[in-house]
């Protein structure tokens, strides 16, 4: 029997290899080596797609879907969710920088972050970016600054902490007061930043932002920052005659790492926060605001799986069974960060009993560098494939050249055919900045 994985895209072939995108894993991981990314272009597409059609659906088109590039951002991932309608977010020049080469007009672009510099600051707004997603009262000097000496007036939404505790790993949740991003609400300091920006000549607010963490399965906390950020909206309008444009409702769409993991559709959030929004805007008797929201691993993450060649295996009586693979920590670091959990699968017999327990264990010079403990699997020898799922977000972007090591190439798959969209690293790479 076929087993059931964590994305439509994955599969068993004829041989018993797990696939993706209907390509045989083990095939790929000898034709392009590893370790080796590996994206699913038509799910990615799919997925985008959910997102539009669900804010077409049910919020009568009245909003943009903003892919979160840090989750995965290299020039062909940005043309795809360039084609796909959607805008992209980014949080530093270089991801900026990224998007525009990659042929995304500045206009569909906003730039996030708790500290942009000045260098990034004119740039962004020298080059037209759509939106600058400000954090602090600092910044909006700044940008106020920086806009008067180009001669222009930029596009501006405050980042706003709502408050709210959203249940998921303390590394992860942005939207509490204790939280390096945004302006307070308890404290009155969102509503100093707003008549700040309103005092301003040379730039233009058109509303606000909130997020409230990542990987978060319930609804009721994103209806709530709904709620809340609405409530926030009629304040200022009573206050200062200010009627907000757009409120841009972040991201943190949680994904299927494992089989206990259950998020909801995609449309579901739409549907539910849609309603609140029409809802406690009539109750508050305001316009309801256009709404973005910034979806970024919900869009990539389980679209994407890591290959590892299976250099030795080390067991360890009464105590453990390591698995030693030829990546590790400095592609894959989330464990080591977060003690995030994965689904892994032996590639080589994606059907047969998961009858061994055994630690994934990477080659950095660090105890520390493991991909996952006590992880199920069907027994893994030398040389096998082993597949690490769900790590089309974040991995890449968060890999290093840690000890020396090469980042992996990266492959996307359409149609049944792969194609190399980043290539693996060289040793002549690693040293190309050094003096």
């Amino acid at each position: 029997m076929i087993k059931m994985f964590v994305s439509d895209c994955l599969g068993v072939n004829e041989e018993g290899h797990l696939t993706i995108g209907g390509c045989d894993t083990v095939a790929l991981a000898k034709r392009f080596g590893t370790p080796l990314y590996v994206m699913d272009e038509d799910q990615i597409r799919k997925n985008c797609r959910a997102f539009t059609q669900s804010m077409n659906e049910y919020y009568d088109g009245m909003g943009s879907v903003c892919f979160a590039s840090k989750a995965f951002c290299c020039l062909e991932m940005c043309r795809i969710a360039f084609q796909e309608g959607l805008k992209l977010d980014v949080c530093s020049m270089g991801e900026y920088y990224t998007a525009l080469k990659a042929g995304v007009p500045a206009k569909n672009c906003r730039m996030h972050g708790n500290y942009k510099t000045e260098e990034e600051l004119y740039f962004e707004i020298e080059t037209g970016i759509g939106a600058i997603i400000a954090d602090n009262i600092e910044e909006l000097e700044r940008i106020d600054r920086l806009a008067g000496e180009i001669g222009t007036c930029p596009h501006v939404l405050l980042r706003v902490k709502p408050g709210i505790d959203a249940h998921t790993h303390d590394f992860v949740r942005t939207g509490q007061i204790d939280s390096k991003f945004g302006l307070a609400l308890e404290t009155g300091e969102a509503m100093e930043a707003v008549k700040y920006s309103l005092d301003c000549k040379n730039l233009n607010l058109t509303g606000f932002h909130s997020h409230i963490g990542s990987q978060i399965f319930d609804i009721e906390p994103f209806e709530h920052n709904a709620r809340v950020m609405l409530e926030f909206i009629a304040k200022v309008k009573e206050e200062t005659g200010f009627v907000t444009q757009e409120l841009d409702l972040g991201g943190g769409f949680g994904i299927k790492y494992t089989e206990s993991d259950n998020p909801a559709p995609f449309g579901e959030y739409l549907k539910r926060v849609s309603a609140v929004i029409k809802e406690k805007s009539a109750e508050l008797g305001i316009i309801a605001p256009e709404i973005s929201i910034e979806p970024g691993r919900s869009i990539v993450g389980a679209t994407g799986i890591t290959l590892y060649n299976v250099g030795a295996v080390k067991n360890i009586p009464g105590i453990r069974t390591y698995v030693l693979i030829d990546g590790g920590m400095y592609e894959d670091p989330r464990y080591a960060l977060y003690k995030s959990e994965y689904k892994i699968v032996n590639a080589c017999r994606a059907n047969a009993p998961e009858d061994s327990v055994i630690t994934l264990a990477g080659r950095c010079c660090e105890s520390g560098d493991l991909i996952g403990e006590n992880m199920k699997v069907a027994e893994l020898k030398n040389n096998d494939t082993v597949a690490v799922l769900s790590t089309g977000a974040y991995n890449f972007s968060m890999a290093s050249n840690y000890n020396r090591f090469a980042r992996p190439a990266v492959i996307m798959i359409k149609d049944g055919k792969p194609r190399l969209i980043v290539y693996r690293q060289s040793v002549q790479d690693l040293i190309a900045g050094d003096i």
